[in-house]
């Protein structure tokens, strides 16, 4: 077969990616709502363009884009949201006038209140929304109790339908005295991947405008926010006073009836790659984290609470689960009345600021915290690691720990929990490490901790290419924080590569607008600064032949190709070593997994060969001949 023959497939291959497209298309705009609908953006963007320097800019700009964007990509899905779009570009509007003549009343608001960021991943502008109590005064000196609210899926739900909800709807609870977030969660992916980002840039977002009590912030939400709850609050333990999933899903595999077989099927780092979200294998950080779960009594999604609750019951922990009788898939109102006084209880007993016991698991560094422990490096990633702690007066901590290779105890300004001139005793695994200094004079302490060998010493490692958090891969881990697509503009050497890797840049600047909601930053080769290598990972496309960034490292690169062959790959960016580069792929998890959010995992490791002469389809980007992740030195393990 000719190489124009198998250039033509591939292409052809890529009009069948989709099954189920996600967004799915919307109704047609009739000339008579379109022509006016542009004319009023028009006059919006003249007013907000000599506003970019205001530090409310954002809660402006964010409704004109929603508007615009539902026109741009055909996301109207009801006649009924025509009208909406006049009145949201009206409301935006009387924003940017006020905040032309000096003034932001909606920042001292109470009720409903929209507003926007500016994410760091792609520059996007990002919706949220509060709802603010009566009680509020930013005049009164308080700090305010914060629900995190994560919303049900819903795949029409465009920016444009979420800040409609969001000045028209309060929500499933509205507690007293309390500051309501709800959050977008970049639309539709149980708050994974940017949708977990966008959980951590809105809450920045809101501490920064609000006094936020950081003791008592609280995750909850239902059908796939409860999902996006049990995932939340499981990896991210120590942020929450209390978490509270209403049905959902917890894991992937006994939740989509994976057989045996289907499992023994899969390649074992797809196997593997669940450990990245399942709730089920990070059950032991609920130690440190109230849990209140609800489930009605008819809905097949009381499966999360129950597999949860035999986890948790491994952990000599008893789930508390409230369940509403003869309930399908929605609250119970006694329910409701229940988990609100469960809820507000634990509320007000706050976070504890220094637990005197911690447990920690996790098989990957990006999810590395628990309050004053920190893991800085593993010894085989995604295999689980595990870290029991404990503060013992007078002056002794205790660890065990199993798959560690280092870590950090790390006390805040005030939290040291011995006296100032107390010089600890550290025990791991039974062995004591006698440290030299105590406190500092604001009451905190840091020390770090690895090992050589079979020996804890005190310390930090001196490994010079390490995985550690924030770089530790797989490939999808790139795009949790913030990168650049890099497009290459020479003549490439091998033709066949470069069209797959055009049409694979293609597909991932496509889904990264339709599943994350943003618009891909893309470069040349040639217009790349060294800023951009600084601040960006790199998202490589093309070969050393075509592209300028990949001649530069590709002598640097742990693997190559072969004829016929495409690399796709995460590594420490040899240019810039604490940021990745990304050799021709987006986020791996393809159109397959749209139908459910709980197949929204990443299907592809560190890295792969993937056999050119298979054209793409919805789960692969060709067949992948080998592929598995690096060692914890990155370096390709035999």
């Amino acid at each position: 077969m000719s190489n124009v023959i198998r250039i033509a497939l591939l292409l052809i291959s890529s009009l069948a990616w989709a099954q189920k497209p996600l967004p799915p298309p919307g109704i047609p705009v009739p000339a008579e709502e379109r022509a006016p609908l542009e004319a009023e953006l028009a006059r919006l963007r003249e007013v907000t363009a000599t506003l970019k320097s205001s530090p409310y800019y954002n809660d402006v700009a964010v409704i004109e884009r929603a508007v615009a964007s539902a026109l741009k990509y055909n996301e109207f899905y009801l006649p009924a949201e025509f009208s909406r779009a006049h009145d949201l570009l009206a409301y935006a509007m009387e924003r940017a006038e006020r905040l032309a003549a000096g003034t932001a009343p909606w920042t001292r608001a109470k009720g409903l209140v929209p507003l926007g960021y500016q994410s760091k991943l792609d520059d996007s502008l990002q919706p949220y929304g509060l709802v603010v109590p009566p009680s509020y005064s930013p005049d009164v000196p308080r700090k305010w109790r914060l629900d995190v609210w994560l919303h049900g899926r819903g795949d029409t739900l465009s920016e444009l339908a979420f800040l409609w909800q969001r000045l028209n709807q309060t929500g499933e609870f509205t507690p007293r005295d309390t500051i309501v977030l709800h959050l977008y969660g970049r639309y539709c992916n149980a708050s994974k991947f940017a949708g977990e980002v966008d959980m951590l840039e809105a809450l920045a977002d809101v501490k920064r405008r609000y006094a936020i009590d950081e003791n008592r912030i609280l995750v909850r939400g239902f059908s796939m926010g409860g999902a996006s709850t049990w995932h939340l609050g499981s990896h991210f333990a120590d942020l929450f006073a209390v978490a509270a999933p209403g049905a959902g899903f917890a894991e992937t595999a006994q939740y989509q009836k994976m057989t045996p077989e289907t499992l023994k099927a899969m390649p074992l780092w797809e196997r593997q790659l669940f450990h990245w979200y399942d709730a089920t294998d990070y059950a032991a950080n609920f130690y440190q984290l109230p849990l209140v779960a609800y489930s009605g009594e008819k809905d097949k999604q009381i499966q999360a609470a129950q597999i949860m609750g035999k986890m948790l019951e491994g952990e000599g922990l008893t789930l508390t689960h409230v369940i509403g009788p003869n309930t399908e898939h929605k609250y119970h109102p006694e329910a409701k009345v229940e988990i609100s006084e469960r809820v507000d209880a634990l509320a007000d007993r706050g976070r504890q600021p220094v637990p005197r016991k911690l447990r920690l698991v996790t098989y990957t560094l990006r999810y590395n915290r628990m309050r004053w422990l920190e893991l800085t490096g593993l010894e085989s990633h995604w295999d689980r690691a595990r870290v029991e702690a404990e503060i013992r007066d007078p002056g002794f901590f205790t660890l065990r720990t199993e798959n560690v290779s280092s870590f950090r105890l790390n006390f805040a300004p005030g939290q040291y929990p011995f006296d100032t001139e107390v010089k600890p005793t550290v025990t791991i695994n039974g062995t004591p490490i006698r440290m030299p200094r105590g406190a500092n004079t604001d009451l905190s302490w840091s020390a770090d901790f690895h090992r050589e060998g079979i020996q804890w010493v005190a310390g930090p490692a001196k490994a010079a290419l390490a995985k550690r958090p924030g770089l530790q891969g797989p490939i999808d881990d790139a795009f949790l924080s913030r990168f650049l697509f890099v497009r290459p503009t020479g003549q490439a050497k091998d033709l066949q590569l470069a069209a797959w890797s055009a049409s694979e840049m293609d597909r991932a600047i496509k889904r990264w607008r339709g599943i994350f909601r943003g618009e891909v930053r893309i470069k040349d080769d040639t217009q790349v600064t060294e800023a951009d290598i600084a601040e960006s990972n790199l998202i490589l496309w093309g070969d050393a032949g075509s592209n300028q960034l990949i001649a530069r490292i590709h002598d640097q690169l742990p693997l190559k190709a072969e004829a016929g062959q495409a690399l796709v790959m995460v590594y420490p960016n040899p240019l810039a070593p604490t940021r990745y580069i990304v050799l021709n792929s987006g986020f791996t998890f393809r159109e397959d997994s749209d139908s459910t959010n709980s197949r929204q995992v990443p299907i592809l490791p560190d890295w792969a060969l993937v056999d050119l002469t298979t054209p793409p389809n919805s789960h692969w980007p060709g067949k992948v001949l080998r592929a598995g992740f690096f060692d914890e030195s990155w370096k390709v393990k035999p």
